[in-house]
């Protein structure tokens, strides 16, 4: 009996031995796990956060790029009206100039007229007055 009480003895041990590095490989194999679960957030949130500030970047240039386009149309838009009020003055100045030379041209033809008339009216009277 003896021997049999000591090999249930050591069978007990045995089976405590290997039920305590059970529980040990269990929790070191939680806490691995555990740590990879935490790793792989960490490493998630981090990607995720690449990514916002990545296509934040995008977003923040072509929001200022727009911004920076839209100061240029305003001052295109400043400048064409600009120059469409000197070009109107600029077209009524020529039109003025040329209704101007139109009057000399009919004056002088006028001129001419009246010079072809009077010479006209000039050798008449001498004809009357040397006949």
């Amino acid at each position: 009996m003896e021997g049999t009480k000591a090999e249930v003895g050591t069978l007990e041990s045995s089976l405590l031995q290997i039920v305590q590095e059970h529980q040990q490989r269990s929790i070191r194999i939680r806490d691995r796990k555990d740590k990879a679960k935490r790793d792989a957030l960490r490493s998630a949130t981090h990607v995720s956060e690449l990514l916002v500030d990545t296509v934040n970047g995008g977003v923040e240039e072509s929001f200022i790029n727009e911004k920076r386009i839209e100061l240029e149309i305003r001052a295109l838009a400043s400048t064409i009206m600009r120059y469409k009020k000197q070009t109107n003055q600029w077209l009524a100045a020529s039109h003025g100039l040329n209704t101007i030379l139109k009057e000399i041209g009919d004056f002088e033809n006028w001129m001419k007229i009246m010079d072809f008339d009077c010479k006209s009216i000039n050798a008449a009277i001498r004809n009357i007055h040397q006949t």
